[in-house]
Order: structure tokens, then sequence, then C-alpha cells
């Protein structure tokens, strides 16, 4: 009589962009999980995305709302990798057949920072100079700040983070705008020279969040990845990309967004802008966590008929809906 030979632990492969950042936030999910899983195999595999390797286009020309993405979901599809990690900001609202987000990790701060050149250091947004030369790729927070500041200079900046900072302080730009979380986590907080409050820059959706994509059928998988979900941020998010989804708005369209929750209450506050920033409506929708996804739907509905449809036609037909 033979006996029964159990079965080795499963090995399971993360996938993840080649970027600093990015491979910092990997990093991070897999140590959660090595900890909460000690007898499973966490392996990280990297992949280039398209986004990765055009670096000298403005993101919004390039018309795609997976740049950091298709590669990695194609990997999963193709079951060269598990699960991906992303920025969760990065990630589409519509996920390919086959492909679900398992799970949302506990928010970082979400807000946009200042990040000024040395000759600045005295100054606040508020107190830059006319003409100062303000660097962002996001057209979100382009279309904020030209509605507010409309006598900066705003110019694109690409790379990454590294070498955003080193062209700030070779002196092509005044200031950047950039992620506080992505600052955060790749330990350069001491350059954060102002969190931009809302009444400026309205975040983007899913911003300072990870967001874990894996085969929508690995049911062991998903219930594992359940582990490092943080439920507070996942409803937060998950009204965030309800709203972002039914404007039918991808990473590149200029809509921001806050969320607050109190108690089992959640409040989210949306914006979208035109890109010059000469129209913008802004509204916010109270409701209960545990429906997240109808108030991000609900406040969608309400944005458009305050105007933000055309404002978005109007944007779609210059930089097109994206894929």
């Amino acid at each position: 009589m033979t006996s029964a030979v159990s079965s080795p632990p499963r090995t399971i492969r993360i996938g993840s962009r080649k970027s600093q950042l990015a491979l910092v936030q990997t990093y991070w999910v897999q140590e959660q999980l090595q900890k909460t899983y000690p007898d499973i195999t966490f392996e990280v595999h990297t992949m280039s995305t398209q986004g990765d390797k055009i670096l000298d286009v403005a993101l919004a020309k390039i018309g795609d709302k997976g740049l950091f993405t298709k590669e990695l979901e194609l990997g999963m599809l193709n079951g060269e990798i598990d699960f991906a990690v992303h920025s969760l900001k990065d990630l589409p609202t519509n996920l390919p057949e086959g492909l679900t987000l398992a799970a949302i990790t506990e928010r970082e701060n979400p807000a946009d920072a200042l990040v000024v050149h040395e000759k600045h250091k005295d100054k606040q947004i508020e107190t830059l100079p006319e003409g100062a030369v303000i660097g962002t790729s996001s057209l979100r927070r382009l279309a904020q700040l030209r509605h507010r500041f409309p006598h900066f200079t705003f110019k694109d900046v690409r790379g990454n983070l590294i070498t955003r900072l080193a062209k700030l302080d070779a002196g092509e730009y005044d200031a950047l705008i950039l992620a506080a979380a992505g600052l955060g986590r790749l330990e350069m907080s001491d350059r954060i020279h102002q969190i931009l409050p809302q009444d400026i820059s309205l975040h983007a959706v899913g911003q300072g969040a990870l967001g874990i994509e894996c085969r929508a059928d690995d049911t062991e998988l998903i219930t594992l990845l359940k582990a490092i979900e943080h439920p507070q941020t996942c409803d937060r998010c998950l009204a965030e990309r309800a709203f972002l989804r039914d404007l039918e708005g991808g990473c590149q369209v200029p809509i921001g967004v806050n969320t607050e929750i109190s108690g089992e209450q959640l409040t989210l506050t949306g914006i979208v802008a035109s890109i010059d920033g000469q129209k913008l409506v802004k509204d916010s929708l109270t409701g209960e966590a545990s429906k997240a996804e109808a108030l991000g739907t609900q406040l969608a509905h309400l944005l458009r008929d305050k105007g933000a449809k055309e404002i978005l036609e109007e944007i779609f037909t210059v930089i097109g809906r994206g894929s």
C-alpha cells in the first residue's frame, strides 16, 4: 500500500513594472504576504510596460488607458505570472475579461504635493511668481491648477521620480507637482514642500493605494490576497473608481476626487475640468460606505447633469477616448 504524498506548497509569481517605485511597492506586498503565509513562496517577476518605454511623449497624447498595465495583464492571462501589483491610479476601471481586482491595500496620503527648486523654498504655491514653470504630466493636475493659477507656465515632465527631481534641481522647472504617496514610498518625503489642499487639487482616483489584480478564476489566490486588503481604503477607492468608470474617464482625463469615511458614512467629492481650466464642475455626496460603488455612480450622474458631459466630450474630441 502506497502512502499518500502531499503536494508541495505553491509558488506564486508576482508581476511588477521595473521602475524603482513599482518595485518598492511590489516588494512591500511580497513581504506582507510572505509574513502571512510563510509556507508559500512568492517570487517577483518584472516587465516593462508601454508607459515605461515611451518617455518622450506626453501621456495624454499616447491615448491608451492601460499604459502601465497591459503587459502585466497579458502575463497573467498567459500564465506567466499569477498576480500583478499596480499603483491603483494606473489601473483602468474596466479590466480585461478573465481578470479581477482582488485586493486594495491601505492607502498612503493620496494628496498631490508641491516640490520646489531651491530658489523658491520660502514660497508656497500661492506665492510663486507669475510665469513660474510648473512641471506635471497629469491632465488632472494641469486643469485644476490652470483654473486656480492661470498666470503659471505649465510644462510636461516625464521619466521616473529621480529623473524628474534632477530636472527640477537643474533649473528646468520652478516646481513639480507629484504624488505625496510616491515620494513617501521612496523615502523622499523631505522633498515635499507643500501638501496641496483639496480646494487647489483633488487627487487622482485610487491615488496612494495599491491594486492587486489576478485571474478571476483563481479563487485560492483571491482568498490569500484578501488578507492584506484594507476595508476602508477599498470602500473609498471603489466609490472613486465607479465615479470615473461612469464618466468614461481614463487615467489621463481631468477628473479629480476626494473621499472620507466617518463611521458607516462615506463622503465622495468629484471634479471634472476642461484642460484649459476655464470650465469646472464639482460636487459632493454622502452615503453608506457599504454602497460605495452606487454612490460613485450617483455622483457621476450629478456632475454630468451639471455640465461634465460637455466638458468630457470636448476633451475626448482632442485626445480621444483611449482604448
